[in-house]
């Protein structure tokens, strides 16, 4: 009897250390805009979690959206010119900033500003201040890669302008009547049918092509261009 009882209250201990674990490394997708005092929104800021880089920025509109995990402790917005603010994260879906042009995050160093940072396109890399269209771009060294499940979500809410259901991705301001809207995806300069295989763990970093700038891959990347290095691969 003793032994029964034993057994019921370490598999009722499992299945509670169990469910909390699964529950700290949920994902869920936050979203929310950046603005100033004047609530004029602020594109281009660069949003953070936990001190560390989301590579999201906010669009033109100030609105942003990515996936963290549940279990984080912070959110911040940075800019290398008007400020930068943290808050408490306490696990909800819509999380809002406001710079008033002070720093909230002092010790937050970013390896580049947003317009230096470096992007693949495929040829070679450029700054994004370089670019003729907004480039999305993840690092895949970033710490929270590692908690992915595939690399739609690692994608998915990552990337402004890039809508991912499932295993469609979809990036917006594609207008063709020509093709389709599915994205060309290129793999260690390789132009490959699917990502599916590909593992979080294996990416060095992704971009994501469109416009102009995509235009070196001809009528194929109509509708934009995802690119993919993956680690071992050197550029």
């Amino acid at each position: 009897m003793k032994t029964t009882t034993f057994v019921l209250i370490l598999a009722a201990f499992m299945t509670s250390v169990l469910a909390e674990g699964q529950n700290r490394g949920r994902m869920i997708t936050v979203s929310g805009t950046v603005t100033d005092t004047m609530m004029a929104p602020i594109g281009g800021v660069l949003i953070v979690a936990d001190g560390q880089s989301t590579g999201v920025t906010t669009r033109r509109n100030g609105t942003y959206k990515l996936r963290v995990r549940q279990d984080i402790a912070s959110l911040g917005a940075y800019t290398s010119n008007m400020g930068s603010t943290m808050t408490i994260f306490d696990g909800g879906t819509t999380v809002d900033f406001v710079l008033d042009g002070n720093t909230g995050m002092p010790n937050f160093k970013p390896e580049a500003s947003y317009g230096d940072q470096k992007v693949d396109v495929g040829y070679g890399t450029k700054k994004r201040s370089e670019l003729t269209t907004d480039v999305g771009y993840i690092d895949g060294q970033e710490d929270i890669n590692a908690s992915y499940n595939n690399i739609y979500d690692m994608i998915q809410g990552r990337v402004p302008g890039v809508q991912v259901s499932g295993t469609k991705i979809t990036i917006r301001g594609i207008n063709s009547i020509n093709s389709g809207t599915d994205p060309l995806f290129v793999v260690d300069g390789v132009v490959v049918n699917s990502i599916d295989h590909i593992s979080p763990r294996q990416v060095r970093s992704i971009s994501v092509l469109k416009g102009s700038d995509a235009s070196i891959y001809g009528s194929r990347g109509a509708g934009g261009v995802i690119l993919i290095t993956l680690l071992g691969t050197r550029k």
